[in-house]
């Protein structure tokens, strides 16, 4: 390159130059300070946030602490049934719908941070919106099924009516003792002379002991045999049909064998209360007692027909009133031979001491209540009318 065209830095301005860099400092000072007036602290936002946000706190914390507390909901009860098995969700789903709840899942947090469902024991429990979770809790608690389980005990209830094969398959279902160490009680074994009821004759059926198993809440033993099973219901008639009942049965025209068949027939054919019972068996009463020239004294209840069936193995599409048993009570007159079920107290009762009325005929309508009627053509009436309940 030639020395004549190279750039004459001796021929700069320096003062120029000066400005010029003191120009572009300065500017850039003022960019930043704008842009600092942009970021500048909102107070306002700061405490709109800080205040809306204490309030949802406050408003949470209310809502947990007025569903753990039970602070404001109320004083109503509800019945609530916890099964065996049921797990803390389950446990809470429950009580949530029953209402005793608002939040389940801070339920469920109670329980398995407080170990509150080791607490909680199967059952029906009646509860209060004014219990807290403690108080919940508590109140779900069964001493006596803690004993129970410690002790080996069942808690089982034989429903009133039920044949001697529907609680021995009741009791095997529990784990009482098996089916076949049950049947063979039953059937076989000799009670001795504490109970005179009992028919020798039928020694081997498992309809022995039919009508004197009494229906009632026991406190089973798994650890102990089938017999002392069955021998705790037999106690259980004694000790129940005793005194004045007793007492009324032996000044009556019948026999305990008879009256407790008739309370037998009572109690499969009853739908209602104890008055109802008085009058079936004012019906049955006058067909054993009277000369009604339509029926004789023929029971004619379909109930005693559905037992032999059972006995015989039959199904329901086998009914027939002219079946060959000597339970038919269409077939033969009076009471079958021997009972049909194990009744309740109420339907002994009903059996000693029938309603005075002259009733030879009942049908069930579809209001849910029995009617009765004096003659066959009443009855006959009401059953083609479309009141009639049929079954």
């Amino acid at each position: 390159m030639s020395e004549n065209k190279r750039p004459d830095t001796q021929g700069w301005d320096t003062e120029a130059v000066r400005r010029r860099i003191i120009n572009e400092v300065d500017a850039g000072a003022e960019t930043g300070s704008k842009k600092k007036k942009h970021r500048k602290f909102n107070w306002k936002i700061y405490i709109a946030a800080v205040v809306l946000g204490s309030m949802l706190l406050a408003g949470l914390g209310w809502i947990l602490a007025n569903d753990l507390c039970a602070l404001d909901k109320g004083n109503d009860t509800y019945t609530v049934t916890i099964e065996e098995g049921d797990g803390v969700f389950k446990i809470a789903s429950k009580l949530k719908k029953a209402g005793l709840i608002e939040l389940k899942g801070f339920f469920v947090l109670y329980e398995i941070f407080t170990g509150a469902k080791k607490d909680i024991d199967p059952g029906t429990y009646e509860l209060n919106t004014s219990m807290d979770y403690r108080s919940l809790v508590n109140n779900m608690y069964d001493p006596d099924a803690r004993r129970r389980a410690q002790e080996g005990l069942v808690l089982l209830t034989i429903p009133e009516g039920y044949t001697v094969q529907q609680i021995v398959d009741l009791l095997a279902e529990n784990k009482i003792s098996t089916k076949e160490e049950l049947i063979d009680a039953v059937s076989n074994f000799d009670f001795g002379e504490e109970y005179p009821f009992i028919d020798s004759s039928l020694n081997g059926q498992i309809n022995r002991l039919e009508g004197y198993l009494f229906p009632d809440t026991y406190e089973f033993s798994t650890e102990k045999s089938a017999v002392y099973a069955i021998d705790t219901m037999l106690t259980n008639f004694n000790n129940r049909v005793s005194g004045d009942l007793l007492a009324e049965i032996q000044n009556s025209d019948y026999s305990l064998k008879e009256i407790v068949t008739l309370a037998s027939i009572i109690e499969k054919e009853a739908i209602g209360d104890y008055e109802e019972r008085a009058n079936i068996s004012s019906v049955f009463h006058n067909r054993l007692e009277g000369d009604n020239g339509e029926v004789g004294n023929a029971l004619q209840s379909d109930a005693t027909i559905h037992y032999a069936m059972a006995l015989m193995g039959l199904e329901d599409k086998d009914f027939s009133t002219d079946l060959d048993s000597p339970y038919n009570t269409y077939l033969h007159g009076g009471l079958p031979v021997g009972p049909i079920c194990n009744p309740s107290l109420a339907s002994i009762r009903a059996a000693v001491n029938p309603n005075d009325t002259d009733y030879y005929y009942f049908a069930y309508g579809k209001d849910g209540v029995s009617h009765f009627f004096r003659t066959f053509n009443e009855h006959l009436s009401f059953v083609n009318s479309d009141m009639y309940a049929p079954g």
